[in-house]
């Protein structure tokens, strides 16, 4: 009787065993009987049966490797939904000051598109060197006006350095013919750009073998401009209060003598040391020297 008690729960406890594995098998299985349980979402290809342009310069979707080039851009940045998403916040903060600024210069509007690929819509540091939303090299942001020092960095100055990108931008469109090329000579330098025109014969960017990067470059700008105008179609659901505000709620302060200490002058106007930076970026010291006695208009946060 004892024998068979203990075969009865042998048999019972390998039953059990084999069914908890069944179970666990058929659950992480990453297609049991048509459905998938582990996986829940769903991926898709991106549909490029559509016209595409960037500055009002159409794309040659009739070219494979045109459409192949977009489709990973699209793909890319589709994907990569942390990301994305930022950058969508980060768009309610400063398109509308940028497409008034690019207005006002005769630049075309897709070049907002632009300062998400550069730096996401962020104040970045580059491991060359280039700085701010528009990611200037020093020498070229002095060489459009933008003033870089111990003191000062007109790169993080948000309204300086878009005026500054329109001025340099319409120099490229002027020099390369398109604005296609013209972004394509901003992401890899204009000597380089021209060298490669006249090397492979051809003047359309899409013809030209570039770099890596470069020949990545104009169309991650499309595919920001297709995701970021239309973000629902690719599964990116906000409402305009998960946007992150535009900083407008200052009054402005001219500043014309030295500061001996930015946490003091900011005590002294009812804010802090962090605050009046997270305002003024550009003012990248903890002082100002300003042997020169320029006037800066310095935000003070209401």
């Amino acid at each position: 009787m004892q024998k068979g008690i203990q075969w009865y729960t042998l048999a019972m406890a390998a039953f059990f065993t084999v069914a908890v594995l069944a179970s666990y098998s058929d659950k992480t299985d990453p297609v049991s009987n048509g459905v998938n349980h582990t996986l829940p979402q769903i991926i898709k290809p991106v549909n490029l049966d559509r016209e595409f342009s960037f500055a009002g310069e159409p794309v040659p979707m009739d070219n494979f490797d045109v459409r192949e080039r977009l489709d990973r851009e699209l793909l890319s940045n589709t994907y990569w939904q942390s990301n994305t998403i930022l950058n969508i916040k980060g768009t309610y903060r400063y398109f509308p000051l940028m497409e008034k600024i690019l207005k006002e210069n005769g630049v075309p509007d897709d070049f907002k598109y632009l300062a998400v690929a550069e730096s996401s819509l962020r104040n970045a540091v580059s491991g060359a060197g280039a700085r701010g939303i528009w990611q200037f090299m020093p020498n070229t942001a002095k060489g459009y006006g933008l003033e870089v020092n111990d003191d000062i960095d007109e790169r993080y100055h948000v309204e300086k350095a878009t005026e500054a990108f329109c001025r340099y931008i319409k120099d490229y469109k002027k020099r390369f013919g398109t604005w296609t090329n013209a972004a394509g000579a901003y992401n890899m330098g204009g000597t380089k750009m021209a060298k490669e025109i006249a090397v492979q014969r051809v003047k359309n960017y899409y013809d030209l073998n570039l770099n890596s990067e470069t020949s990545r470059y104009v169309f991650r700008l499309i595919a920001f401009k297709a995701i970021l105008e239309d973000p629902r179609n690719f599964g990116f659901y906000l409402d305009d209060k998960d946007g992150y505000a535009p900083i407008d709620n200052y009054k402005t302060v001219e500043v014309k003598d030295a500061v001996a200490n930015w946490g003091d002058f900011a005590a002294e106007h009812g804010t802090t040391y962090r605050m009046l930076k997270v305002y003024n970026p550009w003012l990248i010291s903890e002082k100002l020297t300003n042997k020169e006695k320029k006037a800066y208009s310095v935000k003070i946060p209401k």
